[in-house]
C-alpha cells in the first residue's frame, strides 16, 4: 500500500523554480518509487558521471554520454530516461530513433555544446570547403549532422590521425581538447574552434600547480577539456611532477585508471560529480578535486524532484528530426568504425 500512495504524496511536494525542480529529497521511499515507476514505464535510467550522487545511485547505468547512449540502444526497455544535459539525450535519440527518450529537465543545457551553432559551423565550412569536420560528441544534433566524424576525448587523437595528413581538419568545439589533439598528432593543418566548457575552463593551471606542490606523492587525473591540461604536461615535462603520475584521461578512462592505480591519493581535474564514481571504483584511494568548486549547474538540474516528475508525467521528451538524426548517426558510426570509441567525455 505504501508504494501506491507514495507517488501523489511525493509529487505534491515538487516545486518548479528558476534553478530547476526541487521539493523532494532522495530518501529510500523516493528511490523505491523511482524504481517502481521505471518498471511501470518499461524505462532504463541512465546517469552521467557528473550527476548528483543520489541520481547516480538510483540509475541502471552510470558512465560517459556516448557509452550510455550505446548501452541504451541495446537495452530491452523502450523508454530511455537520460539524466544528463540536453545534447546527451539527443545523442541517445540519434542512436535509438525508435525509442522514447526523456530528460528530467529539458532546460539542462551545456555551455560547450552552445559554443558553436549549426549556422556558425556552416560558415566555417564555407571558409574551408575541402576540410574534414571532426566534432566532439559534446555538440547538438544539428552540429553532428554537419560533421564528417565525431570523436570522444578518449579517441580524438586516433580520429584525427586517421585523416589524410594533407587534408585540413576543422576541430570543434573544445579548444583545450583540440590543443591536446594538435600537440599529440603534430598536425599543422588543424583549425580549432575557440569553444570551452565553462566548468573545465575554470580549473586553471595555477590551482593545479599548487595542488601538485602540496601533494607530491599523488597521481594526477586530468580531463583534456580542462584549462589546466597544458600545465599538467608542462609540470611533467619540467620534472616538477613525475611524468608517470600525470594522466590525461576521459571520464571513462579515469574509472579504468582508478581501478588499476596503486596510489594512496589521486588529484582529479574535472567536474566534481566524477569523484563519486571514482570513490566507488577504488574505495581505498583518497580522491581529491583540484578545484572543489568545479560543479556544473546544468548537470545538477537533474534533481530527485526532476527525475520523479519525469517518470510520473513522461516529460520532457526529446525529439530529433529524422533526417538530422540520420546524418548525425553516420558521423558517430564513422568514428566507431575507426575503433576505440571509448566513452563520451
Amino acid at each position: 500500500m505504501a508504494t501506491t500512495t507514495a507517488q501523489p504524496t511525493l509529487m505534491g511536494s515538487v516545486f518548479d523554480g528558476p534553478a530547476g525542480y526541487t521539493g523532494v529529497e532522495a530518501t529510500p521511499e523516493w528511490a523505491r518509487e523511482v524504481r517502481r515507476l521505471a518498471r511501470e514505464r518499461n524505462a532504463t535510467i541512465l546517469a552521467h558521471n557528473y550527476q548528483l550522487p543520489e541520481i547516480q545511485d538510483v540509475a541502471d547505468h552510470v558512465g560517459d554520454s556516448l557509452a550510455l547512449s550505446r548501452i541504451a540502444a541495446e537495452a530491452p526497455e523502450d523508454t530511455i530516461v537520460f539524466c544528463g544535459v540536453h545534447f546527451m539525450a539527443e545523442t541517445a535519440k540519434i542512436l535509438s530513433p525508435a525509442k522514447t527518450v526523456l530528460i528530467p529537465d529539458q532546460r539542462a543545457g551545456c555551455s560547450l555544446a552552445d559554443s558553436i551553432s549549426a549556422e556558425e559551423l556552416r560558415a566555417w565550412k564555407a571558409e574551408h570547403p575541402d576540410a574534414m569536420v571532426v566534432s566532439y560528441v559534446n555538440t547538438t544534433a544539428e552540429v553532428k549532422a554537419l560533421t564528417d566524424i565525431c570523436c570522444t576525448s578518449s579517441n580524438a587523437v586516433d580520429v584525427v590521425a586517421s585523416i589524410d595528413p594533407d587534408r585540413e581538419v576543422l576541430f570543434l568545439p573544445d579548444q583545450f581538447l583540440g590543443a591536446h589533439v594538435k600537440r599529440e598528432t603534430g598536425r599543422a593543418n588543424m583549425h580549432i574552434w575557440a569553444g570551452e566548457c565553462h566548468v573545465h575552463a575554470g580549473i586553471n593551471g595555477d590551482e593545479l600547480t599548487e595542488q601538485a606542490r602540496t601533494h607530491p606523492d599523488a597521481e594526477l587525473f586530468v580531463h583534456p577539456e580542462c584549462g589546466c591540461a597544458t600545465s599538467a604536461l608542462y609540470l611533467a615535462g619540467e620534472g616538477a611532477f613525475p611524468a608517470e603520475r600525470v594522466h590525461i584521461l576521459s571520464t571513462g578512462g579515469m574509472i579504468d585508471a582508478a581501478k588499476a592505480s596503486q596510489s594512496n591519493q589521486v588529484l582529479v581535474a574535472t567536474e566534481v560529480g566524477m569523484l563519486h564514481q571514482l570513490r566507488k571504483a577504488a574505495p581505498g584511494i583518497d580522491f581529491q578535486a583540484v578545484n572543489d568548486r568545479a560543479s556544473c549547474k546544468y548537470m545538477k538540474m537533474i534533481t530527485p524532484a526532476a527525475l520523479l516528475r519525469c517518470l510520473v508525467e513522461g516529460a520532457d521528451e526529446v525529439h530529433v528530426d529524422p533526417a538530422m538524426a540520420e546524418a548525425g548517426r553516420a558521423s558517430v558510426q564513422r568514428m566507431i568504425a575507426i575503433g576505440n570509441p571509448g566513452g563520451g567525455e
